[in-house]
């Protein structure tokens, strides 16, 4: 599980970090959630064609 509610900008090349990193827990039969409250970060993944392949959560458990 990765906390991205301290970010307040992630750019193409955050996103690309993300995807490697989501990859390789795939590899490795893992998964990998996100932490993120911003609307604004969902909404980015949506516009770049991500909004399905994350799991993202509004909080921790």
């Amino acid at each position: 599980m990765l906390d991205l509610r301290p970010a307040t900008f992630i750019d193409c090349a955050g996103l690309g970090v993300l995807c490697r990193a989501r990859n390789r827990a795939l590899a490795r039969r893992g998964r990998m959630r996100l932490v993120a409250e911003s609307t604004s970060f969902t909404r980015l993944l949506r516009l770049s064609g991500l909004g399905g392949v994350f799991e993202v959560h509004r909080g921790l458990p």
